[in-house]
Parts: structure tokens; C-alpha cells; sequence
């Protein structure tokens, strides 16, 4: 199966654009589970629901005709980047709106027990994220691989070319970041 979609990402990157089709039918399963693991945590009416992510997500991938596809764990953590953006998008959107204070996603779940966290506004997630970025990218991926993709410990490891044990560290030292980030009003620490 693997092997299939590395064919298929490689066909899809030479041009063929069935091949792209191909690819999303094949990962439209996951990409809904993921997309469903976003949106878990959100209010009950809330108007952005799994599917339409997932199409949204659909169009934008679908749009980058020259990306260099390598694997599965590329394309997924560039649908995990893509529905960031989606989920960012619509809260700016609501908060332009001036309705409630945007889109409210949680940080508990995934892999690891946290302590009640609470729902964290998307848009302050984002920023936390943009800075933990800068000051260290590589926790910043695994964040986006394993909270926004969905992967394992080990397909993070295997996407990220790095061993389970430091993707397992990354990720806890990345969420601890966060949550103090998100903890301190959206005011990241500087490590």
C-alpha cells in the first residue's frame, strides 16, 4: 500500500492528474479521520464539518501542481499543514464576523494523556505554533504530524527521517511549549 502511493504521488508530480485522483480516493479514509479529530472537539453547530474540510483541503492540495511529493508521511503532513490553514482561516473569518471568539480546538488527545486543557482558540494555537516554529522547526512538525496529521510516533519518526524516541521527546517537549504558550495568554516563552 505504501509503495502505491509513493507511485501514485510520483505519477501525480510527473503530471498525471488521475494519478492525484487516485491518491485522494485511496487516502480519503484517513484524510476524514483526520479531518474528524480536528473537529472533535467543537461546539455542536458548529457550521465547518468533517467532510467539508476534507474537500476544502482537497482543492487546495489539488492546486500544487509542482510539489516535490516524496511519501504517505509528505502528503500527510501537507494535508495536516493545509487543514491548519482551513481551521485558521475560518476562525479569522468568524472573528471578522464578530461573533463568538473563533473556532475552539483542543490540544488533549492524539498519543499522550494531558491534564484538562480546555478548548484554545485557533487563531492563538496558530501563533504559538508560527513562533514555536521559528525557534525550533522540527518540534514544530511533529506537532503538525502527529496533533494536525494524525500520525503515530512511528510514521512521525518515519516522515521526519529520525527515531521514535526523539519524535516521542519532540512531541512532549512541544506540547509542554504550547501549553505554557497558550497557558500565558498567547504569549510563547522563548524555549
Amino acid at each position: 500500500m505504501a509503495n502505491d502511493i509513493t507511485q501514485l504521488l510520483r505519477q501525480w508530480r510527473e503530471g498525471d492528474g488521475s494519478a492525484r485522483d487516485r491518491l485522494v480516493a485511496v487516502l480519503y479514509p484517513e484524510l476524514r479521520a483526520l479531518a474528524d479529530r480536528q473537529l472533535r472537539g467543537e461546539r455542536s453547530n458548529h457550521t465547518l464539518q468533517p467532510t467539508a474540510l476534507v474537500n476544502e483541503a482537497y482543492l487546495r492540495l489539488s492546486g500544487l501542481e509542482r510539489m516535490d511529493w516524496q511519501d504517505r508521511g509528505h502528503f500527510v503532513h501537507m494535508a495536516a499543514r493545509v487543514m491548519r490553514g482551513i481551521l485558521v482561516d475560518h476562525a479569522r473569518r468568524r472573528q471578522a464576523a464578530k461573533r463568538d471568539s473563533g473556532l475552539q480546538v483542543t490540544l488533549t488527545g492524539v498519543d499522550l494523556a494531558a491534564p484538562e486543557a480546555g478548548d484554545v482558540d485557533a487563531l492563538a494555537l496558530d501563533a504559538a505554533l508560527a513562533r514555536l516554529e521559528q525557534l525550533d522547526p522540527d518540534k514544530a512538525r511533529v506537532v503538525e504530524l502527529r496533533y494536525f496529521g494524525g500520525l503515530t510516533i512511528e510514521e512521525t519518526a518515519e516522515a521526519m527521517a529520525s527515531s521514535p524516541a526523539t519524535v516521542k521527546r519532540q512531541w512532549q517537549a512541544a506540547r509542554a511549549w504550547l501549553f505554557a504558550a497558550l497557558a500565558d495568554g498567547g504569549d510563547p516563552p522563548d524555549r
